[in-house]
């Protein structure tokens, strides 16, 4: 099992030290929040609170997510930095590519590029893309992206993209990992990506796990390698651990506070700091 450390919407200033603290903890990876904008009006809906509010997020301080993992990977050597989840579509997907290869080339592939769709209609308005077909516009980002990632020429010619052959020099692959909990972002997951990211909120992780197994089944990729990364009340127990991984999982995602309370986080660095060591030394160190 390999645990990542989530912490977001917290003091900038906060990040590279608790990357680099997670780091000598025993930590795989640590997990990077993606936000765009804030509107000052909206009839979107959470998909991932109980009322689907979206407050939490007012004055929240969210820096660039490419911009973030360069300057942690900078100060650290091990860990490894997984979006949760970058707005892929919302995005150009040749510029995504560059920044993503160019981060793994500077963190020496330490990067597992997690994507998702926005469930802001705001994030399509403010960035001028439809919020129609996102989901096929999905798929053709994320296509491109791992073209473009492989080195040498690539094109490609599809509903809502047209590259021409072209290359990006540096180029480095990284594992596509898919966020999302319907039936159609599962079957993204196992179809386009590398692995899959659960959300957390209050679906049946059980079932949701079954339904991966059983597309990965109907796809022909049940024995292939395959990323499962999962948030649980179950991971911060040795033996919790163990139940998640006999279900296949292959990485739980901890954190320790409540990220979706209104107002700014004042919990120290020093109590972070203490927070994810002392998690280490009960669970990490005992799986």
């Amino acid at each position: 099992m390999r645990f990542t450390y989530a912490e977001a919407m917290t003091d900038p200033s906060f990040y590279l030290p608790l990357a680099k603290a997670a780091e000598d903890a025993g930590y795989t990876s640590m997990s990077v929040a993606d936000s765009l904008v804030y509107p000052k009006e909206s009839d979107s809906v959470y998909p991932y609170t109980a009322d689907g509010n979206r407050e939490f997020l007012e004055d929240k301080a969210f820096i660039e997510t490419f911009t973030l993992i360069a300057a942690m990977g900078a100060v650290t050597s091990t860990i490894r930095f997984t979006p949760f989840v970058l707005k892929l579509p919302v995005r150009p997907p040749v510029l995504v590519a560059k920044q993503a290869t160019s981060v793994a080339c500077l963190t020496g592939g330490r990067l597992g590029l997690g994507v998702g769709l926005s469930p802001w209609r705001e994030d399509f308005a403010a960035m001028g893309v439809p919020w129609e077909r996102r989901g096929r516009r999905m798929d053709e980002a994320i296509d491109i992206v791992r073209g473009l990632s492989g080195g040498g020429y690539f094109e490609y010619h599809g509903e809502f993209f047209d590259v021409p052959a072209i290359k990006m020099t540096p180029a480095r692959p990284f594992p596509i990992l898919v966020g999302g909990h319907s039936e159609a972002a599962l079957r993204r997951a196992v179809v386009r990506g590398d692995g899959w990211m659960h959300a957390g909120g209050g679906d049946d992780l059980d079932g949701l796990l079954a339904d991966l197994n059983r597309i990965r089944a109907e796809e022909g990729k049940a024995d292939a390698p395959f990323e499962v990364h999962v948030i649980s009340p179950d991971a911060y127990t040795p033996d919790g651990v163990k139940r998640l991984a006999d279900k296949g999982v292959t990485d739980v995602i901890v954190g320790f506070r409540s990220p979706y309370r209104k107002g700014p986080d004042t919990e120290p660095l020093a109590k972070k700091i203490e927070k994810l060591g002392r998690f280490a030394e009960t669970v990490i160190a005992r799986t």
